[in-house]
């Protein structure tokens, strides 16, 4: 599998950041997420799996660069921090 950086909201490459495959699928780069309660929220995760977090303005700026009409209104920012059960 090959990746290309599609962008992060990141000085320096650190994450969050997003990359598409060459399969058609999104890879996330973010900080795993290690808080039991949010963890408890998960449904079906499977082995070698993980949950990562990032912003959802990374989100919505990655979809206004690579969606064809350059809108992005399935993920409004809500201001403030994200947190892994919001």
């Amino acid at each position: 599998m090959r990746m290309r950086f599609l962008g992060s909201t990141s000085e320096a490459g650190a994450c969050p950041t997003l990359y598409e495959t060459d399969r058609g699928t999104i890879v996330v780069q973010g900080l795993q997420v290690t808080d039991m309660e949010a963890l408890a929220d998960l449904r079906d995760v499977l082995d070698g799996e993980t949950a990562v977090e990032v912003p959802r303005e990374l989100i919505t700026e990655i979809a206004r660069r690579v969606l064809p009409d350059g809108s992005a209104t399935a993920f409004p920012t809500c201001g403030g921090t994200p947190t892994a059960t919001a």
